[in-house]
């Protein structure tokens, strides 16, 4: 990686690497936090190609002044498209339909191009349901017309409503097809819509998603999410895995500043590929964890468990290294039940994932009428923020709750169903910085707890929630049998 005043890509990378090295005698896994931070530097990619794909709902139940403030969104967002830049908008309904340009394809923007696409979202009208999916397919076709190598491909699409006209299974097979192809940041408008599909549709493409549960709000959002949008550099990046032979990959989550699952693998020899999405300058963390066999390891004997790269396709198309090759470092200790400390930064990632379960968790009790059950969740998930130190959690959990007549906490009975979509939604965005309680983390006693629905075994004894399929245990505040959002 060119490491300096200067880089091909315009960021440059930097990689790190932080796991314990020390495992229990008995240990079956070993997990690292991954962090990279790309910053801006000289280089010819400050200038990086860009296409564009804006996609707006115009099914029936946008009619009216739902369908006025996201035409005025829509033309916001062209506004704030630089010269060059190539675009194409989509409306879609049941199926979807390129409108402008009208010839199909994408545009290059300028002045004229820009009121020609103004004019053809200022004459959509509402018609029809909602299919998401095809929607998507419909960006990854013209997004595949674009020959150029290394163009930044984003999109941004706005529903408000279910997507009641394709399946579940349809719409996960077109994220794999679009997975590696474009990002897309994706906004929940009103309040008659599922958090859930809006998150598999920014976990699988590397997006943000918001609630706007005020119609006014959506230009405003909408001309922010396009100026970061511009901040893109590098199109594609890559976490690149070598692991031992006797280790194997369970999982890679993103933690931060966004939770998410990270399914997509890719084969490059020797090396697995998981694409990160397109970067701006900015710091990103990922939770690796690997699974090994306590018996296969030579006990006191310092081993590689895996070694890390991150790679990046640059302007000329081509994929290679962006960062030095960072390793992993395991040592089976010799003495069974010896105490390892538990490294803290882990520690407090699987409980921000805690509370991200509680909060959807709380949400989904309260969409379906449970509101005892969602009060308990508001209760557990305010007290993870609070030991947390999320601030920001914090105060969206304390701007739906009130005192109930036992003087415990409790969701407000009049809060609209939009803000119980927007703590859904915003479960998943975790604090961008560590805050300092003033001590050392406390000390934590007891076996790992097993999940008894999956079988997976917890880094954590005090852990409330399973990491690997939501269930809470038994002993953690409530009697019936919770799972995350699915």
């Amino acid at each position: 990686m060119p490491v300096g005043d200067s880089s091909p890509l315009g960021l440059g990378f930097a990689l790190e690497v932080d796991a314990p090295a020390d495992l229990p005698y008995d240990e079956e896994r070993a997990d690292a936090l991954i962090t990279v931070t790309a910053r801006s530097v000289a280089g010819p990619a400050a200038g990086a190609r860009r296409a564009e794909v804006l996609i707006m709902d115009r099914s029936l139940s946008m009619a009216g002044h739902k369908l006025d403030e996201a035409k005025r969104a829509m033309c916001a967002a062209v506004d704030t498209l630089r010269d060059g830049t190539l675009l194409a908008v989509v409306a879609g309904h049941h199926e979807a339909e390129v409108i402008f340009p009208a010839t199909g394809g994408l545009a290059r923007v300028d002045a004229r191009t820009r009121e020609d696409a103004r004019l053809r979202i200022a004459g959509q009208l509402p018609e029809g349901g909602t299919a998401i999916g095809r929607w998507l397919a419909c960006a990854r076709e013209l997004f595949a017309s674009v020959d150029s190598p290394a163009t930044v491909r984003h999109a941004v699409l706005y529903t408000d409503g279910k997507d009641e006209h394709e399946t579940p299974g349809q719409l996960d097979e077109v994220l794999a097809s679009c997975t590696d192809r474009f990002v897309c940041d994706a906004r929940g408008l009103g309040d008659d819509w599922h958090y859930t599909e809006l998150l598999r549709v920014t976990e699988a493409l590397h997006g943000g998603a918001e609630a706007v549960v005020t119609l006014s709000d959506l230009t405003a959002d909408f001309t922010r999410l396009m100026d970061a949008a511009q901040r893109i550099v590098v199109p594609r990046v890559y976490l690149g895995l070598r692991l031992n032979s006797l280790f194997r990959l369970a999982f890679v989550r993103q933690t931060r500043p966004v939770e998410a699952e990270l399914t997509a693998r890719q084969q490059r020899g020797e090396e697995t590929h998981i694409p990160l999405g397109s970067w701006p300058p900015e710091t990103r963390q990922y939770q690796m964890s690997l699974r090994v066999d306590p018996g296969s390891l030579t006990v006191d004997e310092t081993l590689r468990a895996a070694r890390v790269t991150l790679h990046a396709e640059f302007p000329d198309g081509g994929r290679r290294p962006c960062s030095p090759t960072m390793p992993m470092i395991v040592r089976r200790r010799s003495t069974p039940g010896f105490g390892i400390p538990r490294s803290p930064d882990l520690t407090r990632v699987e409980n921000e994932r805690e509370l991200g379960m509680a909060m959807r968790a709380c949400a989904d009790a309260h969409l379906r009428g449970d509101l005892d059950r969602a009060d308990r969740e508001l209760r557990l998930a305010i007290g993870l923020a609070q030991s947390l130190g999320d601030t920001t959690r914090l105060r969206l959990l304390r701007s739906v709750a009130a005192g109930g007549p036992d003087g415990a906490l409790r969701l407000r009975r009049d809060v609209s169903r939009g803000r119980i979509l927007g703590i859904g939604v915003d479960s998943t965005k975790t604090a961008r910085r560590a805050v300092d309680a003033g001590g050392p983390p406390p000390r934590e006693a007891g076996l790992p707890r097993v999940c008894p629905r999956c079988g997976t075994t917890s880094t954590s004894p005090t852990a409330r929630f399973c990491e690997e399929c939501g269930h809470r245990y038994a002993d953690a505040d409530l009697t019936d049998r919770p799972r995350d959002a699915p």
